[in-house]
């Protein structure tokens, strides 16, 4: 019996690719990952019937090396942090590790070539391929389906009664300001996996080597809340997380800047704004 593992993300050139293979007369099987900033698998309907192992990037020890990738790639970055090359040759060589575990010698994608910028070119899959020393299989390229059009794809998602998903959230790496933020969280070596949802959400301060983060409304106070070193939101006012006990007094302080109608007292603190 032939096998094939997919990497799936559950987006639909994902989704087409195992069709593709399938119809090929391989039995597919599917590899997911959760990543810490983003770019993370979708749940769908179609996957029920899809066996898949899912790998988590934001737990230990996985997340220590993704954030070694991220602070030094090889392979450098694209507009914001954002490691593309590196990123996919560490997902690709763990899947290859479970491949080999599970004697399947296909490693497929939904890639398609011009579609990303950075990563999706014809000589960043061959430096890929090269890195990881496996050529990888891209159903939709060997069927010429090349650049950002998806007339194709919708018409095999046709073909293949394929609902065509909305597309999700893009990797916060990319983005300039967030980027930098989490840029200088990861050389101050203050993202854990227990502090990595905090990475994701509020306004972030660094005062006298403390770092701070101010809640912006209910569901972010909700995640401070979760935390020891806070002061609790109250009305008009929002939660404040800080890493280190001496950081009380200033939490307080930042508390009170970030409360309803308290605009002036943010200058204060705006130097120390990451």
């Amino acid at each position: 019996m032939k096998k094939a593992l997919i990497l799936y993300s559950g987006g639909l050139d994902s989704r087409l690719a195992v069709e593709i293979l399938k119809e090929k007369g391989y039995t597919v099987e599917a590899i997911s990952f959760k990543l810490p900033f983003g770019c993370t698998a979708k749940k769908t309907k179609s996957s029920k019937n899809l066996k898949i192992k899912n790998i988590d990037l934001t737990k230990e020890p996985l997340l220590s090396e993704y954030l070694k990738i991220i602070k030094n790639p090889k392979h450098g970055t694209g507009a914001g942090i954002n490691p593309c090359r590196d990123c996919k040759i560490f997902m690709f060589k763990l899947a290859k590790e479970f491949a080999d575990k599970n004697n399947i010698k296909i490693i497929a994608t939904g890639e398609v070539i011009g579609q990303r910028p950075m990563s999706q070119t014809k000589n960043s899959m061959k430096l890929i391929d090269d890195e990881i020393g496996f050529k990888l299989t891209r159903p939709l390229i060997e069927l010429g389906i090349r650049g950002r059009s998806r007339k194709k794809q919708l018409a095999l998602a046709k073909k293949y009664r394929i609902k065509y998903p909305s597309p999700g959230g893009g990797c916060a790496l990319c983005e300039k300001q967030v980027a930098n933020r989490i840029k200088t969280l990861i050389e101050k070596k203050l993202i854990t996996e227990k502090t990595l949802p905090l990475s994701k959400i509020g306004r972030h301060f660094i005062i006298s080597n403390v770092w701070f983060v101010v809640a912006r409304n209910e569901t972010e106070s909700n995640i401070i809340s979760k935390f020891k070193t806070i002061i609790p939101d109250a009305k008009g006012k929002p939660s404040v997380y800080y890493s280190k006990a001496k950081g009380k007094e200033n939490a307080i302080k930042l508390q009170e800047a970030y409360s309803t109608g308290e605009e002036k007292m943010r200058e204060d603190f705006k130097e120390y704004k990451l």
